[in-house]
């Protein structure tokens, strides 16, 4: 299970009733936050979350609305008396951009490693799950990511028991390790399923359409992507400042086969998203116009 918590739902500044876009996701007990912008330690506490057991954090890119918080953060799991290192990943500029920005938060009880993204597409695996970052079109360099959940090949008893291979041999094989056993090698395949369908969230803000978008976030579960402007007037703008609307988001999910799309990283400007659901479902159904604290757990398909 994927547990999925999009923290804020708003874009440029916060607002009373809508916190900076920032998503926190959960699975087997390592947390991931994507984004961290003013005002994010008030959405974690909102959503009855801890920011003590964050493992990894990933940026889309340095505005202030998506790093401005990170100072405030790091102190935060410092004085929960957290030693386990930190992973950040973001784009090139991280490794000057966090220093910086640590000023405020010199003195820290854990180590922090910074990985700055080298290509339009890049993996990072944490061996339970991975992290895909993928280059996005906004008017600074810019990514959007996945967070994939493999699922291992299901394993077969009754094959082997048929094949007589011994049952200390069994979680080895589950491992997808071949074992060898009294002269006798066992290999994974004899006793293993093809390959299951895993989970895969997909998380994209401040850009314009593009189709490695579209190819990035093909089949995933649950596609949370920018919503700038519900208003049909405002393309242009989006079009200019290199956002989206919720039609453009809707056009690509649709093109993706997502099962579902959050919006989110609303303007300031656009107080009653809700006004435009029933336009937007029109393209993509199942469209939810998210709303800050908004959550939902992922689970693998029932076989």
């Amino acid at each position: 299970m994927l547990e999925v918590t999009l923290l804020g739902t708003g874009g440029m500044m916060p607002l009373p009733y809508r916190l900076l876009t920032s998503l926190l996701a959960r699975y087997n007990g390592s947390s991931i936050l994507i984004d961290c912008g003013e005002g994010t330690q008030i959405a974690l506490k909102k959503a009855g979350l801890s920011s003590k057991p964050i493992d990894v954090m990933c940026f889309t890119h340095f505005h202030a609305d998506h790093i401005s918080g990170l100072p405030g953060m790091l102190l935060t799991l410092g004085n929960a008396e957290r030693t386990e290192p930190v992973v950040m990943i973001g784009p090139k500029g991280l490794t000057r951009v966090v220093p910086a920005l640590r000023v405020i938060a010199p003195e820290l009880p854990f180590d922090i490693s910074l990985i700055e993204i080298q290509d339009n597409f890049q993996v990072f695996d944490f061996g339970e799950y991975r992290i895909e970052a993928f280059r996005v079109n906004h008017n600074v360099l810019c990514y959007g990511y996945n967070i994939v959940v493999d699922r291992r090949p299901k394993f077969d008893p009754e094959r082997a028991k048929a094949q007589n291979i011994p049952i200390k041999a069994w979680s080895i094989l589950q491992r997808g390790e071949d074992v060898t056993m009294d002269g006798v090698t066992y290999t994974p395949d004899m006793v293993l399923s093809g390959p299951r369908k895993g989970l895969k969230l997909t998380y994209c803000t401040d850009s314009r359409p593009t189709d490695f978008i579209v190819k990035n976030a093909e089949n995933a579960d649950l596609f949370i992507c920018e919503g700038m402007y519900g208003e049909p007037d405002m393309l242009e703008k989006a079009r200019e400042h290199k956002h989206m609307t919720f039609y453009e988001a809707a056009e690509m999910a649709n093109s993706a086969h997502v099962k579902e799309l959050w919006l989110t990283h609303y303007s300031p400007s656009l107080v009653h998203p809700e006004d435009f659901k029933g336009e937007v479902r029109k393209i993509f159904a199942n469209t939810v116009i998210s709303r800050d604290g908004q959550r939902t757990d992922l689970m693998f398909e029932e076989e």
